[in-house]
């Protein structure tokens, strides 16, 4: 089949175009998300955490998971790091002693983050922030490929192996049904020392701010999940530095999905420019119509300085959004990309012209 400079050049700007909008579409998902205003939270104080582990009993009755593994007053538990499971959506954990050797615990259960990375990777959608807070999973849509469980920054998140059938990915609901009801998460009802504390949660960031204020001796001077990540629906407060609680200490506020999107937001645009760049060389010099050397060369240069330019911009516009590191990577991978164009549009008009 024969190709018409017009039509190889035609061709070539519906492709660029397709890639300008799908690069759109991505860049519209890198910005910043403050979260729904008035949405719920729960706070941690593990300074006042007992490692009693009524919030896991609770938890398993209220989520209809079974009785615990081991009864809430079996100490036994403590002497490994627990993660958690299908039928244990949240764990209580001992991070070694304080200064005066009293015990340190942490629960640990899905954090709700403000942009949940979890939903960034899902194919189907099957996971969803809803604006009271909690993070929801619709199984009926899950295709089991479990980018969820992987992604997740916090490992809260636990897969159904052992259910040949219908598998689903489980993980704390925040007790959703119940607060849409008026009431409180199971665990921060039952709670008997006061360390898990419901609400809304710039009210929650408030009263820990107090605490840090009034009592800055017993606390590391931090609220943890406020800004992390982007943030999270769970805050914690802990006497000792949380790297100790196996809590990402120090990382970026910017949320795993916007780094993601603005690193892989060129992917479309190598993916959809390049295949069709090649396919229009290749048939620009397939093509059998006798043309002079000089509307090769023109047609050529065009078509690859069109590529070029929109490639740039695009380039350009993602590169604001990426880390050095990555931009780096991007901007090595796009101009060895050009130069493999160029190449092969060289080779493409040199072999037409051996032919003649």
């Amino acid at each position: 089949m024969s190709v018409t400079r017009r039509g190889f050049l035609k061709g070539l700007a519906a492709t660029t175009a397709g890639a300008a909008v799908t690069s759109t579409a991505k860049a519209a998902g890198v910005k910043h998300f403050e979260g729904h205003k008035g949405r719920y939270g729960l706070l941690h104080d593990t300074t006042l955490c007992v490692g009693c582990r009524s919030c896991e009993q609770a938890c398993n009755e209220v989520n209809e998971r079974g009785p615990l593994a081991k009864p809430a007053t079996d100490k036994s538990v403590f002497a490994d790091k627990r993660r958690v499971t299908p039928t244990a959506l949240t764990v209580v954990n001992q991070y070694g002693t304080d200064a005066e050797g009293k015990p340190i615990y942490r629960k640990h259960q899905c954090m709700h983050c403000s942009e949940p990375c979890c939903a960034s990777v899902c194919l189907v959608r099957a996971f969803t922030k809803t604006p009271e807070g909690p993070v929801l999973y619709d199984a009926d849509v899950c295709m089991g490929c479990r980018y969820c469980v992987n992604v997740c920054p916090y490992f809260a998140l636990s897969y159904e192996y052992d259910d040949p059938l219908t598998p689903k990915v489980m993980r704390c609901t925040m007790c959703y049904d119940r607060i849409k009801e008026g009431k409180q998460p199971g665990c921060a009802e039952i709670c008997p020392t006061g360390a898990i504390t419901f609400g809304e949660r710039e009210e929650l960031i408030q009263v820990a701010r107090d605490r840090l204020r009034k009592h800055p001796e017993r606390y590391v001077q931090h609220i943890f999940g406020e800004h992390e990540f982007g943030g999270t629906s769970w805050l914690t407060l802990a006497g000792t530095d949380f790297g100790n609680l196996d809590l990402h200490e120090g990382v970026t506020h910017t949320s795993l999905p916007e780094i993601g999107t603005a690193f892989l937001g060129v992917v479309p645009l190598v993916i959809t420019i390049y295949p069709g760049l090649f396919a229009g060389i290749y048939a620009f010099s397939k093509r059998k119509e006798r043309i002079s050397e000089e509307e090769k060369k023109a047609a050529l240069v065009e078509a690859l300085m069109k590529a070029d330019e929109a490639t740039k911009k695009k380039l350009a516009d993602a590169a604001t959004r990426a880390k050095k590191g990555q931009e780096k990577a991007v901007a090595q991978a796009v101009k060895k990309a050009l130069a493999e164009a160029e190449k092969k549009a060289k080779e493409g008009a040199d072999g037409e012209e051996v032919k003649k």
